[in-house]
């Protein structure tokens, strides 16, 4: 009896001390979602201090004094869904963007299956002369900014005259290096044994990756896909650097040139931008807590 008390007692004790943070993180989203079902009227009262630049406080002689300032109600007086309306019905400048966003990030993804995978694979499992050296050039290439390799990515994006283009920023990001590393500490957990048994059966080293190897890492493999896809669907700096054509612009680059005089439009339009990545990350958070663990596994 005892116990259960103490149990109890010490999920309640968890429940309070954590609820205070877990509010405090939901909180831009909460105001997000009540910005998007604002009316235009009622968005311009809260904001017109903020839009014009005036003072949103004044103090003196250590006191506080009414001044221009905003402010916010989570439940707006009159909802209303016209920022949803002129987003997914009046605006084919956001539906470009928005597929913009998914053609690049598709590209990206599938590509990085088709390369990452097999090189995980080949670190992993063969041992070559420079192996390790090859492999720490590659983490030190995932520790790089994207600001040290910008130079270097446009000159080589230059001489292929793919600049301006949808190429432009899916073929760096193919060959980003950091699903490398975290395949390759999925199929690090593969007993080698395992291979070893495969070959005695005949099995050609193909067979071994396709039967082996890619079931048994599925979890490295697919929260390398989630952690891309929340990657590339938010990315700024590549597209910014590489693309001059708006209409080639994603929706993470055609966010902030909303007019501040369409703020509940801007509002709705990232409440929508946020339903894919929460979709996907919510989908695949099982595999990549798997991900996670297995890369934290020594050799």
């Amino acid at each position: 009896m005892f116990r259960t008390i103490v149990r109890m007692a010490g999920g309640i004790f968890r429940l309070c001390l954590l609820t205070p943070p877990a509010l405090l993180m939901l909180l831009p989203v909460m105001l997000l979602l009540s910005g998007s079902i604002t009316s235009h009227q009622e968005l311009g009262t809260y904001l017109r201090p903020v839009l014009e630049e005036r003072t949103l406080l004044t103090q003196e002689d250590g006191k506080a004094e009414d001044g221009n300032h905003t402010s916010w109600k989570l439940v707006p007086r009159y909802p209303t869904l016209e920022h949803y309306e002129k987003a997914l019905l009046l605006s084919p400048q956001f539906y470009t963007v928005f597929w913009n966003s998914v053609a690049m990030t598709t590209a990206i993804l599938a590509g990085q299956l088709l390369v990452a995978a097999p090189a995980a694979w080949a670190f992993a499992v063969y041992r070559f002369r420079g192996n390790q050296v090859l492999f720490t050039g590659y983490i030190v290439l995932m520790l790089m900014p994207f600001q040290v390799t910008m130079l270097s990515q446009y000159l080589v994006l230059n001489a292929l005259g793919v600049m301006d283009t949808r190429e432009a920023v899916i073929l760096p990001a193919i060959f980003s290096t950091f699903p490398v590393f975290l395949m390759y500490r999925s199929f690090c957990t593969i007993p080698k044994g395992l291979l070893e048994a495969g070959r005695i059966d005949g099995a050609g080293e193909w067979t071994l990756f396709f039967r082996i190897g890619l079931p048994l890492a599925s979890g490295g493999i697919l929260s390398a896909t989630v952690l891309g896809f929340l990657e590339c669907w938010n990315m700024i700096e590549q597209p910014l650097a590489f693309l001059r054509e708006k209409a080639l612009w994603p929706l993470s680059l055609y966010l902030p040139e909303i007019d501040t005089n369409q703020a509940g439009f801007a509002f709705a339009a990232s409440v929508i931008t946020l339903i894919p990545a929460v979709f996907v990350f919510l989908l695949g958070q099982d595999y990549l807590e798997q991900g996670i663990v297995a890369s934290g596994i020594k050799e």
